[in-house]
């Protein structure tokens, strides 16, 4: 059985994506499932957080993000039985890659999935749908009537978190980074309340946000990365917001939720957060898989997740399958950054 594994590289080069023979256990854990993989969603590896966590491995599993169906369950199990459809995100330290035929996980780590939902559609969305579930509810505590600005609504990141602040009762606005992000932005139902062009420059963000919230400011700023420097000039760099205009922006009592794991604030921004009694706050989804502290709460955010994408709450972008074949190829793409996630159709 082949899977797919990452070969870490010496200093800086680029990381090598490598298909690699593996093995499962003839006799299954206690509280082990044994699964066939129907679907695996390719998103960049952290390699600085594995190190940072302790997990260093000649060669890495690739793919935690899987949808399939139960083949097999240890004597403990109590929450599936074989046949079971299933859905769940693959723990930093397993051994085993998403990418391989049959994988054996913790049940602990899955949840049921929906007859109607696909496959291919939950495994693509589902770290997106975590995202935004922990920036949104354990982060921001969001609450009907508050406001929230998202950075690049437009994202597949973005959109499940402007959809999901729609089904709580939020006031929505967003930025987009190119004209055709606009148009499609502008064009979601629920209607966003407005929608400010940052491919410009960002110069227009503040005074919008203020008009839009009678000179109050948002109550949650959710962003993709941010501007740190005024000289910092490349092109991602440029649609990024500056992190003065964040903080400018947020409401008294606001949270900022940042994916900039580098963040740095220097003493007159915290002083304005200070002014404002405001918060900042790290998205880093995978504490939930890295420490088993709020196992159940991860297990209900994960279910719930998936109902929403039944039912049609949360309505991912659809992203194209590829083959185990391309997998390779695919996950060097989004190692790369030049394209945000994959997922393969097994």
């Amino acid at each position: 059985m082949k899977g797919l594994f990452c070969r870490a590289a010496v200093s800086d080069a680029q990381p090598k994506f490598v298909i690699q023979e593996m093995t499962l256990p003839d006799v299954l854990g206690s509280h082990q499932v044994r699964v066939q993989v129907k679907a695996c969603g390719l998103s960049p590896l952290d390699l600085k957080l594995l190190a940072d966590v302790g997990i260093q491995r000649d060669l890495i599993p690739v793919g935690r993000e899987v949808a399939g169906v139960v083949l097999q369950v240890g004597p403990k199990v109590t929450f599936f039985q074989p046949e079971d459809e299933v859905v769940g995100v693959l723990p930093l330290d397993s051994p085993c890659s998403g990418l391989c035929d049959v994988i054996d996980v913790d049940e602990h780590y899955l949840v049921q999935k929906p007859e109607k939902l696909s496959s291919v559609c939950v495994a693509s969305a589902l770290r997106d749908g975590l995202c935004a579930y922990t920036a949104l509810h354990t982060h921001a505590h969001m609450a009907a009537g508050h406001t929230l600005l998202v950075v690049d609504g437009a994202s597949s990141f973005g959109l499940m978190v402007t959809q999901l602040a729609f089904y709580h009762g939020v006031k929505v606005l967003t930025t987009s980074h190119s004209l055709q992000n606009h148009t499609f932005l502008e064009q979601l139902r629920p209607s966003v309340a407005r929608v400010i062009p940052v491919y410009n420059g960002s110069s227009e963000l503040l005074p919008l946000v203020l008009e839009e919230t009678g000179g109050l400011g948002v109550d949650i700023v959710i962003d993709s990365g941010v501007h740190l420097l005024e000289e910092e000039e490349s092109e991602e760099m440029k649609l990024h917001l500056h992190k003065h205009d964040i903080i400018s922006a947020l409401a008294v009592g606001g949270h900022w939720v940042t994916s900039h794991q580098d963040l740095q604030l220097d003493p007159p921004d915290c002083r304005l957060l200070h002014l404002k009694s405001a918060s900042v706050s790290f998205l880093n989804p995978e504490v939930w898989t890295a420490s088993s502290a709020q196992q159940g709460r991860y297990l209900h955010i994960l279910k719930d997740i998936v109902e929403k994408m039944s039912t049609g709450v949360l309505r991912p972008q659809p992203e194209e399958a590829v083959s185990i074949y391309e997998a390779t190829v695919a996950m060097e793409t989004v190692q790369r950054r030049q394209k945000k996630k994959a997922v393969v159709q097994l």
